[in-house]
């Protein structure tokens, strides 16, 4: 090998590393041949030491340019770092370097080196049988840009962003958030957890056209009231399960009904598809990298917990029978945050919705292929991240997931400022403390206060930016009560939250928060435990978009994208990064799809090629928002693309190993599990929701458990429920387990019963 140059790779396959006098200049080049091969790679590598691998800056970005030769498409030029901290690892898959018969030139440009990163190195990856020659390879420093921002806005807008209270309201009960791949947005409400509406058999869903501002009500057929829903590869939504009946007093809880929906955004309308083998109220919902949609947890038909996987098949666009699907019997919990890995298995993050989480750490790496589960540590208070937010941090290559906030809603303690971070590439990941969430104000029933001591929010929504950035914004303090009004920024690269404006609204239980095409943040909803509901609506203007002129996509050559490919764009100035968004399908906090991917560049003045992953797991196939952004961190307007491609998604169907999955998380030592024994079901409280039923209309949430600082006292629940504008409350039944009324006319909290001891 030449000198400061390596052989390198991997895998079951046959290769030879040899020199050749047929150069591109000089005397000699490189070759890396593939005769055989079962699976990973073959490449010449830089040598990674610090006397051969070139030295870089943080925040900086690099071109690298090389010569070859190919006779084979299955090559990339792939990039590692080293970590100050952690040595040298995989960093990313840059180019997909066409087949050449005749010397030719391939640039690319890497993404900003991350903090910690001191070196890198790089070389042509060979994952399919034939040869690449390479010869002549440079880099160069991406000169700093030029333009300097100016400030469109007041100096605190364009610092801390800015919150617009629409003047038109939604119009209906919405608490599942979905953007469809022409830019409108599906709000589904169902019942709208009003108990009446139930009974009407009234259940709606509304379209948002965030270009003029209008809602269109759409005529709904089953009360999809706490569904599940994601999109799938073609556009359309699958919307799971959903509220079969409210609690009865003394009786049963919620229930969760077998159907299932599909809704279409072209003719705006449902279309039934067979049943799920089981009921589930409040599911998870996770699109593989071939396309199929597995779903766990929620309530069954019988109101208790269901204990049954289920796969959606896009082959056969329908729920599989039960004995196709690997099932461990586990019980998941409700809307439990499954999260796909680079190589397929599904993180469950902690992230859940009501009361504690499973048995164990609380955090678990689920593998569908073994049908088993590994136990995950380092999750910090386990039992009180009920209705917590967990998203892939940006870019989805680094595999690093944010958990954030959270509570629990049976002992109803103040929820708490707590972040956990863990990095999926570790060979034996753990959780590691995050930094705290800035603190905000707090409405305890008296006006806004100061938050103090170790006081977050639940109910929070997390929205990944086309900057690179985390918004998490919205929350309350308790059980259905006490809005928190913060909003921050968290950046990756650093590792911190910025403190920003604040969503003047309340936004607590049944709240969403979501990205716009145009890089707003769209925030709906808050149904308190008084029963009532907030239909006002947010937008959030970030300061990205108070900086001046955006960067415009011009063309976008082919909106079909394939996996592997080199996509070009061209753009009216420079950028420096390009990446797809999978748009949001959120409902309580809970969007596992939600990914940012990023998107290596090479540039040619305005002519910007786009490298896209190979691997399906990564950006699962569908439709996506694509973004360009310039070095002052201004993206464009969203440009939409279809990411898909037969061969790539029957390789992720037949679990064929990738070139470009590289090890990680593959020594975790935490307790494995496989199948448990076949069951029905799980036991579930009827009080799962932390509502006592006793008390008022279905739709009405007395705690069961109140805050600490309301006393064990008749007068003073009462006055925390008229200071939460909870209004005349009836007895349901001959219970009074709160014992609110203590004078038995039927009715909580009279005069009588405050006065009575």
């Amino acid at each position: 090998m030449p000198y400061c140059w390596e052989k390198s790779g991997w895998g079951d396959n046959d290769f030879t590393f040899t020199t050749t006098s047929d150069a591109h200049s000089g005397s000699k080049a490189m070759k890396v041949e593939l005769t055989r091969r079962v699976d990973g790679d073959r490449k010449a590598l830089i040598t990674e030491s610090a006397s051969c691998a070139p030295t870089v800056s943080v925040g900086k970005q690099y071109d690298l340019g090389l010569w070859y030769k190919s006779t084979t498409p299955d090559t990339s030029v792939t990039l590692f770092r080293h970590d100050t901290t952690a040595g040298w690892q995989y960093w990313t898959d840059l180019k997909t370097l066409a087949m050449a018969g005749s010397w030719t030139e391939a640039t690319v440009r890497t993404p900003e080196i991350p903090a910690g990163t001191d070196r890198i190195t790089w070389g042509v990856s060979v994952y399919g049988t034939g040869s690449v020659t390479t010869d002549d390879y440079t880099m160069d420093r991406v000169a700093d840009p030029v333009p300097t921002p100016v400030c469109s806005g007041t100096a605190e807008e364009c610092a801390n962003g800015r919150w617009d209270v629409l003047p038109t309201k939604n119009p209906v009960r919405s608490m599942h958030s979905v953007v469809l791949n022409n830019g409108k947005v599906l709000l589904i409400a169902g019942s709208g957890n009003s108990e009446t509406m139930f009974e009407a058999g009234t259940f709606t869903s509304a379209v948002y056209d965030p270009v003029n501002g209008t809602y269109k009500v759409i005529p709904t057929p089953k009360d999809m009231f706490c569904a599940g829903h994601v999109q799938l590869d073609d556009g359309r939504v699958l919307v799971m399960s959903g509220n079969k009946a409210y609690p009865v007093v003394g009786g049963h809880g919620y229930e969760g009904f077998k159907d299932s929906y599909v809704f279409d955004p072209v003719t705006e309308t449902y279309t039934k598809t067979n049943d799920m083998n089981d009921g589930h109220w409040y599911p998870s919902a996770t699109i593989l990298g071939n396309g199929d949609v597995i779903s766990f947890g929620g309530l069954r038909e019988d109101s208790t917990g269901s204990v049954t996987a289920e796969l959606w098949s896009d082959a056969e666009q329908q729920w599989q029978p039960l004995w196709k699907v690997n099932q461990t019997w586990s019980y998941w919990g409700l809307y439990p945050s499954m999260i796909l890995m680079q190589d397929g298995r599904l993180f469950y993050s902690g992230s859940h919705v009501f009361g504690n989480n499973i048995p164990g750490t609380g955090s678990a790496i689920y593998d569908y292929g073994a049908n088993s589960v590994t136990q995950i540590p380092g999750l910090q208070n386990k039992d009180e991240r009920d209705q917590s937010a967990s998203v892939l941090l940006p870019p989805a290559q680094d595999q690093k997931v944010l958990t954030i906030g959270g509570g629990n809603i049976e002992s109803n303690p103040a929820a708490n400022r707590l972040t956990d971070i863990i990095d999926l590439k570790a060979a034996n990941p753990a959780y590691a403390a995050g930094p705290p969430i800035p603190q905000g104000t707090v409405d305890l029933g008296n006006g806004k206060v100061a938050e103090t001591g170790n006081q977050g929010k639940m109910y929070v929504s997390a929205v990944l930016l086309p900057d690179g950035k985390v918004l998490e914004t919205g929350g309350a303090l308790h059980n259905r009560a006490d809005p928190v009004y913060e909003s921050s920024l968290y950046d990756p690269a650093t590792n911190t939250f910025d403190p920003v404006a604040a969503d003047p609204e309340e936004r607590g239980y049944h709240s969403s928060a979501f990205l716009l095409p145009d890089g707003r943040v769209m925030s709906t909803g808050d149904n308190p435990g008084n029963g009532s509901w907030n239909h006002d609506v947010s937008i959030y203007t970030p300061p990205y978009l108070l900086k001046g002129t955006r960067p415009k996509i011009t063309s976008v050559i082919d909106k079909e994208w394939v996996y592997g490919d080199t996509q070009r764009i061209t753009v009216d100035r420079p950028i420096a990064k390009a990446e797809l968004i999978r748009p949001a399908a959120v409902t309580h906090s809970s969007d596992p799809n939600q990914r940012f991917v990023d998107l290596p560049l090479s540039v040619d003045g305005d002519n910007i090629d786009l490298n896209v992953t190979s691997n399906p797991n990564l950006a699962p196939p569908g439709w996506y928002m694509l973004f360009a952004v310039d070095a002052n961190g201004v993206p464009s307007v969203a440009e939409w693309v279809h990411l898909q491609g037969p061969s790539a998604m029957a390789a992720a169907s037949a679990d064929t190993p990738s070139a470009h999955v590289h090890d990680f998380a593959d020594a975790p030592k935490g307790k494995v599990t496989g199948p448990g024994k076949k069951r029905a079901s799980q036991k579930v409280s009827p009080t799962v929701s932390g509502c006592d039923r006793h008390y008022g209309t279905v739709n009405v949430c007395v705690p069961t458990t109140f805050p600490k600082e309301v006393k064990n006292t008749t007068a003073s629940r009462c006055e925390w429920l008229k200071k939460n504008d909870y209004g005349r409350l009836k007895v349901n039944g001959k219970d009074d387990p709160l014992k609110l009324d203590r004078n038995r006319d039927g009715l909580a909290c009279g005069k009588a019963d405050v006065k009575r001891r």
